[in-house]
């Protein structure tokens, strides 16, 4: 962890999977993520991989929240609907806040393409707990 807080570090899947932050802070953070390397077996955008990228997003986003009030956040649910695919190009997902609370933080990710279709609309909460 980094001496600020707020700072986000990338994991090692958000690594190998090609994830760069563009934005952060608790209510909006923003990074991209390439379609190559990111494709199941029919050559579209692995549905797996837009969750990986939605939970990554929206947790980014409550730890910062959370480092607001001395604490921390942890995931508490996660669902997505898949609207379209891509077989090429760069994704990015946008999370905003829909509640920043004392206990629990909700954020909507929004993942589109490069022409700013939506493909994956995730929908992440996570609870608030003191940091071990």
């Amino acid at each position: 962890m980094t001496t600020e807080p707020w700072k986000i570090e990338l994991g090692a899947l958000d690594r190998t999977m090609g994830i760069e932050i563009v934005e952060e802070s608790a209510e909006r953070v923003v990074a991209t993520m390439p379609v190559s390397g990111n494709t199941q077996s029919f050559g579209l955008l692995h549905g797996g991989a837009s969750l990986v990228l939605g939970e990554a997003l929206g947790s980014w986003a409550a730890v910062i929240h959370a480092s607001t009030l001395g604490k921390t956040a942890v995931g508490l649910d996660i669902s997505a609907t898949h609207h379209r695919s891509a077989r090429e190009g760069i994704v990015t997902g946008v999370a905003t806040a829909i509640q920043l609370g004392r206990t629990v933080t909700s954020h909507e990710v929004v993942i589109s393409d490069e022409s700013g279709a939506r493909l994956c609309t995730v929908r992440i909460t996570n609870l608030i707990v003191d940091k071990r």
